[in-house]
């Protein structure tokens, strides 16, 4: 990992709507949408049409979505680019242009039922905070807790800590990976398998996945259904796995504490019980993504993963890649980028096919502990919810995007987490 050959640092990677990193130019982004988990838009449309919203299909909305990233999981945008694209919802203009999202004149104001977003120092409690509230304001629109402002200094200085306490992780004797061939952005679409060998060369089975968070981890990867529009159906030991998972990481594990440490010094928690129970909530709590179903939940999304309209959604997780490897269910075809690290975690993109369904491109944190992952998508989504987030891993940078999701909310209106994942190497 990290020795592959790189692309020209001259060109430029547009991930999803405003994210600019090093990487190649994608050459279809003329007609279609670009984002980083590459389930984009499969025909052009006409520049400045709306997309119709229909009744039977709720996601076709910019309720709670205004200036959000592109997200191929929705059928419509509510963001600048989509007036260029041309896949703006069609309730875009009223709710997300002007002082509709915006705290501008706005600070401090009294909470009004009628706002679509709010500007006073309750929002970032409820979730429901306009996109340029921090900046605007001087306060953070947090998803989970509720807590006060947190610079990009801070996270890269707690992440740093949380990479050096992952004594879990795998070493290079327990995980040996074979990336093989390295494709350009403009190839990640031809679904060509370029890769004769499987990704995953070893795997100490017995030495990983006998520590406990990696058994908890394990345990929960076989009870979702994959495809959405079905009612997740739990069992009680399924709900026992859930909290076992949850406490195994994040308070039995030095990297668990020390996340709740800095969180609560930040005003997000009052005790190690709230962090614990709204990490369950935030992750577990079941929404619908497909017809008005319990279907779906931030942690079978991003871990899991799922089928939505015949592409594979999500799925951001190295162990499940390696157990469904393993049992002959998907099929690794090549990679469009590798992270700089030489040692695990590492950070790869990936092109594959999980029992018939194709992903363009599957980025995940490879080779960290369960308790890893788990910590940096929640830092991520409690401090930065629906935005960018910059890690800093052993000196070199890693940014994580996250989604919110809109349409449910739990508690006193706090917000799913909708998805997270590697953004850029």
């Amino acid at each position: 990992m990290g020795g592959e050959s790189t692309h020209p640092a001259s060109l430029d990677w547009w991930v999803g709507d405003g994210i600019k990193a090093p990487h190649i130019a994608l050459d279809h982004c003329v007609c279609r949408r670009c984002v980083s988990h590459a389930e984009d838009h499969s025909t052009p449309l006409t520049p400045g049409a709306l997309v119709p919203q229909g009744s039977s299909n709720a996601l076709a909305t910019c309720s709670g979505r205004c200036g959000y990233g592109t997200d191929s999981g929705y059928p419509c945008q509510c963001n600048t680019s989509c007036e260029r694209f041309g896949d703006c919802c069609s309730d875009y203009a009223a709710l997300c242009k002007g002082a509709a999202t915006s705290c501008k004149g706005r600070c401090n104001e009294a909470f009004d039922s009628q706002n679509k977003c709010h500007c006073n120092s309750k929002c970032s409690q409820h979730g429901n905070c306009c996109s340029d509230y921090s900046s605007l304001c001087g306060g953070d629109a947090g998803g989970g807790g509720g807590g006060g402002s947190v610079s990009d200094s801070e996270i890269k200085a707690i992440s740093e800590a949380l990479y050096s306490l992952d004594s879990n992780k795998a070493s290079a004797s327990e995980l040996v990976l074979d990336p093989q061939v390295l494709v350009s952005d403009s190839q990640t679409s031809s679904q060509r398998d370029l890769a004769p060998l499987p990704l995953f060369q070893f795997l100490d089975e017995e030495a990983l996945f006998s520590r406990p968070t990696f058994a908890a981890l394990v345990a929960l990867l076989d009870n979702y259904q994959r495809v959405t529009g079905q009612d997740e159906d739990f069992s009680p030991q399924q709900l026992a796995e859930q909290e076992a998972f949850v406490r195994e990481t994040m308070s039995k594990t030095a990297l668990g504490r020390k996340l709740y440490a800095f969180l609560s010094s930040k005003g997000y928690y009052a005790s190690e019980e709230d962090f614990l129970q709204d990490l369950k909530m935030m992750w577990f709590g079941l929404y619908s993504r497909n017809n008005n179903k319990k279907d779906s939940s931030g942690f079978e999304h991003i871990f899991a993963g799922e089928i939505k309209g015949g592409k594979i959604s999500g799925f951001h997780n190295w162990v499940q890649f390696y157990l469904l490897e393993k049992q002959g269910l998907l099929n690794y075809y090549s990679h469009s980028f590798d992270g700089p690290w030489t040692s695990y975690p590492d950070i790869l993109g990936m092109q594959f096919r999980w029992d018939g369904y194709f992903k363009q491109v599957g980025s995940a944190i490879m080779g960290c502990s369960p308790e890893f992952d788990f910590a940096m998508y929640s830092l991520c989504y409690i401090t930065r919810p629906g935005k960018r987030c910059y890690l800093s891993l052993g000196g070199k940078q890693l940014i994580i995007q996250t989604y919110t999701w809109d349409n449910s909310s739990y508690g006193d209106g706090k917000k799913y987490i909708g998805s997270a994942f590697p953004a850029t190497p």
